[in-house]
This record gives C-alpha cells, structure tokens and sequence, in this order.
C-alpha cells in the first residue's frame, strides 16, 4: 500500500503526466503522419534553450515569468522555421530538424559549460523532475490545454496547416517545463506509435490508455524503487506501447485466421 505523504506526491505528477498526455497523443499522430519525428525533440530542445538564456542572463532572469516567456517565444521561433523550412525544403525537412535539435543542444552545454549548477539545470531540462511537481504548477498548463483541444474539437483543421507548428511550440515550452525533453518526446511517439496500425474504433482511447498506464506504472515504479522518474516513465511508456502493438496484432491475426 502506498502511504499517505507518497500519495500527496504522485497524485500532481501524474496529473501532470495526464495533462501532457491529454495534448500529446493528438499532436504525436500528426508527427508521425507528416514523418518529422524529430520534430518534438528540436523543439522541445529549443525551449531548453531558452529557459538556459533566461537562466545565464541576469537581466532576463529578473523579469517576471522569463521562465515561461522566454522558452515559448524560442519554441515559437523555431517552429516557425521548421514551419517555413516545410514550405521550402520538404525532402530533406528531418534531415535539417535533426541538425536543428544537434545545434540548440550543443548551444545548451556551451551555455552551461561554466555554471556551477549548469549540468544539474541540464539534467533537469531533458530528465525532468515529475515527482516533484505540485498542484500550484499545473493551472496554466490545464488551461492552455483545455483551449488547445477545443480549439481543434472545433477547427480540426488546425492539425493539417501551419497552425499545428505554433500549436506545437506552445503546448511543448509547457510541457518540458512540466516533465522534460525525454518525457516529451516519449509522451508524443510511444502512445501514438503503440495504436499506429490499429484500426479500431476506440484507437485514440487506446493511446490515452497506453500513455496513461506507462506513467501510472512509472511513477510507482520510481516512488518505490527510488528510481530516476523521467527514465523509469520512459521506459514503462515503451513497454506499455509494445505490449500494446503485440496483443492487437495477435488479435488482428485472430481475426484473420
């Protein structure tokens, strides 16, 4: 049994496993559709970029919300290029996201290179720190989503123009600041992934199923075991998808005998 002050912690980190999950799954099978899956790993590396200026600046540290303002507007910025890069050069597009999350990562470590606190920063922008997520951090990140998903409930659309890439590098600077640019990427692939070739009527209940059970199972796993959260999280997200992919399969093959 889990107790109470244990409890207390991973109720709000898996509330915000759920919030980011509740964006993610949409956006991840749109990834996987247009075929930049590096996509969220640059921008939500960008983003780490700049939370790292805001934080090595003083003058932009100072300001109210640089933690929030600053990674957005570097998100924004950078899906905005990908977006024109789209236009433009679309047969080499992951090719060139690919050197884009190279680039905004070394930038990061030349950044932190002579910071004290400079590799635990960077260790927290790409593992994350779920478990120690509280109920105060969450209110923004609920209703940016709560606008993101009636927005497209009402405009679908919105998916398939470049809309989807401002969409993108708003819900992604919220999320890395939630549980990381590991977690990110896991939360947009895996699930969508796991029900890619899934051809039933409830997939995107699958999906929400397939993410929701990999943080659930992390987190205790993590809590428990006294296990790192973002890397315990990715790797039940993967089990979770593979175990998922495996029984639809032998289900699908069922059918077919």
């Amino acid at each position: 049994m889990l107790d109470l002050d244990l409890l207390s912690i991973l109720l709000p980190a898996f509330a915000a496993g759920i919030l980011v999950l509740s964006t993610h799954v949409l956006l991840g099978s749109q990834v996987l559709k247009r075929g930049i899956i590096f996509i969220d790993l640059a921008i939500a590396q960008v983003a780490a970029l700049g939370a790292i200026i805001a934080h090595t600046n003083h003058d932009i540290e100072h300001i109210a919300y640089a933690h929030l303002w600053m990674p957005a507007l570097f998100a924004l910025m950078g899906a905005g290029f990908i977006a024109w890069l789209s236009k433009r050069m679309a047969d080499e597009l992951e090719a060139i996201i690919g050197c884009f999350y190279v680039l905004s990562a070394v930038a990061a470590m030349l950044l932190l290179s002579n910071d004290p606190h400079g590799a635990e920063m960077l260790k927290q922008l790409m593992s994350g720190q779920i478990l120690w997520v509280n109920w105060s951090q969450l209110w923004v990140p609920a209703i940016v989503s709560a606008l993101v998903l009636v927005a497209i409930a009402l405009r679908p659309q919105l998916l398939d123009g470049v809309a989807f890439y401002l969409i993108f590098a708003l819900v992604i600077t919220l999320s890395v600041e939630l549980v990381g640019v590991y977690l990110v990427f896991s939360s947009l692939i895996l699930p969508a992934l796991a029900v890619n070739k899934y051809l039933g009527k409830s997939k995107w209940a699958m999906a929400y199923l397939v993410g929701i059970m990999g943080y659930a199972v992390g987190l205790i796993l993590s809590a428990t075991f006294d296990l790192p959260s973002g890397a315990a999280i990715v790797a039940t997200l993967a089990l979770s998808a593979v175990v998922f992919r495996y029984l639809s399969a032998l289900v699908i093959k069922g059918k077919t005998i």
